[in-house]
């Protein structure tokens, strides 16, 4: 199992064990997480699960896929260089430890 660190704008952290193979959103929706929505189901057509990984982590999640760029472009929250779609990162045991930030607000 990987852990996956999410941490809300007020600080606060929640660690959870994730699947190799799920996303980042299916995770935290399986764990009850706040403020990731997954409106979509991971289909990759809104913005609600809109994340802002860690500077430390930007580079081995790896850059955005395509279509992430115009998506987030209608996030809720305006997306910053490392904000990505939490149901494009694959967790992986590379992960292990990955933390992302959660904006502001989804919708």
């Amino acid at each position: 199992m990987t852990k996956i660190v999410y941490v809300a704008t007020d600080g606060s952290r929640t660690e959870v064990e994730a699947r190799d193979g799920d996303s980042v959103m299916r995770t935290a929706l399986a764990n009850d997480v706040e403020g990731i929505v997954g409106e979509c189901g991971g289909s990759m057509m809104c913005a609600t699960c809109h994340v802002i990984v860690d500077e430390a982590w930007a580079e081995k999640v790896g850059p955005r896929s395509d279509g992430e760029e115009d998506l987030l472009d209608g996030a809720a929250t305006e997306p910053r260089p490392t904000s990505r779609l939490s149901c494009q990162i694959t967790v992986r045991p590379e992960l292990d430890g990955l933390v992302v930030h959660l904006p502001e607000a989804q919708m």
